[in-house]
């Protein structure tokens, strides 16, 4: 027992020690890990060499992340006036003018990346997914076929190839790149989630197996789960979408949803007082939850409480001006109030 009680001792003074380095760490790495940081860094580094077109692309990247586009762009242009061979710079540019809906500069750009590199996987599902959005599978699937011939094993080429067929109405083919995406990768969180949602429209329970293997695949977001909630409450089945929900608020007591959507199910079965109880949940965790406050509104209403309705419908309508159910109930509260 000695034994034990110096090895136990010996162990808490070096978590003891290791905490205190980690923390001594932390405090060091704490001023160069933001974002600004590190483009204080950058941008020292460039004034000494204004040249280098790595550094410009590196900082390219941080202007990125910080929304701030045209300096990002301005970098990357620098970068390839002074290195016109590096294909990731060209795909960059691609990348920023496709969030800002510059299709055709974004294509531009990624032809370009390609050109230098007629190897690079990822320029060629960039541009397949440009394409995608398009509406020009032909196009798609020859870049997507293009990577698949030199990478079998490509996951989010499947993926795309799925989305394509998904999108041209083609479901058993889609159904089938999809499979095919998270057996290449069981990880492969979009392509379950791709799934789920096809079989769910044909109320086919594998949906739920689909979501499941999502939610296991990253767990930190709830919306798999939320989705197989919908998946019996679509159906009407609100038993089973309800243990689905509780499921949620066990795993996250601040989901929103899962308030709001056993309140939106007690509301249909007139457990009124119990639908209210679960949209003062659902506001309690999101302050502007535009639909939870028409529907506690609606409780009220039942009620007749209708200056509580009242004030429900309006706070709706300060949230979203152009809900039209919160203006239509807002005038029948106010006139059921007059009477």
């Amino acid at each position: 027992m000695k034994f034990i009680s110096r090895i136990h001792f010996i162990l808490i003074i070096l978590l003891a020690v290791a905490a205190c380095t980690n923390s001594s760490s932390k405090k060091e790495n704490t001023p160069t890990s933001s974002p600004k940081s590190q483009l204080s860094m950058l941008s020292a580094e460039i004034a000494k060499n204004p040249t280098s077109a790595a550094l410009l692309y590196n900082r390219s990247k941080l202007y990125h992340s910080l929304k701030q586009d045209s300096l990002a762009l301005n970098d990357l242009f620098k970068a390839i006036r002074i290195d016109s061979l590096q294909s990731d710079y060209f795909s960059s540019v691609a990348d920023i003018l496709f969030e800002h809906k510059d299709i055709s500069g974004s294509v531009q750009w990624i032809q370009k990346a390609i050109k230098l590199n007629p190897d690079n996987e990822i320029a060629h599902l960039k541009i397949a997914k440009i394409f995608l959005f398009t509406g020009e599978y032909p196009k798609a699937f020859t870049e997507i076929n293009t990577v698949l011939r030199s990478d079998v094993y490509n996951a989010e080429a499947y993926f795309l190839k799925g989305m394509c067929y998904k999108n041209m109405k083609d479901t058993m083919k889609a159904i089938s790149s999809f499979q095919t995406a998270v057996q290449t990768d069981p990880k492969y969180v979009d392509a379950h989630i791709q799934l789920a949602l096809i079989y769910k429209a044909k109320n086919n329970p594998l949906a739920l197996r689909y979501f499941e293997n999502a939610y296991n695949a990253d767990s930190s977001s709830m919306e798999p789960l939320y989705g197989q909630g919908m998946f019996w409450q679509d159906q009407h089945k609100f038993a089973e979408a309800k243990k689905v929900f509780r499921r949620c608020i066990l795993i996250n007591s601040q989901y929103e949803k899962a308030y709001y959507n056993t309140g939106w199910m007690l509301l249909q079965e007139d457990s009124i007082d119990k639908a209210l109880r679960q949209f003062d949940m659902a506001i309690g965790v999101k302050q502007d939850y535009v639909e939870a406050y028409f529907n506690r509104g609606l409780c009220h209403e039942i009620l007749e409480k209708y200056e509580l309705a009242i004030a429900d419908y309006t706070q709706a309508l300060t949230f979203n001006p152009d809900y039209q159910a919160a203006k239509t109930a807002l005038l029948r509260a106010k006139n059921h109030l007059k009477k």
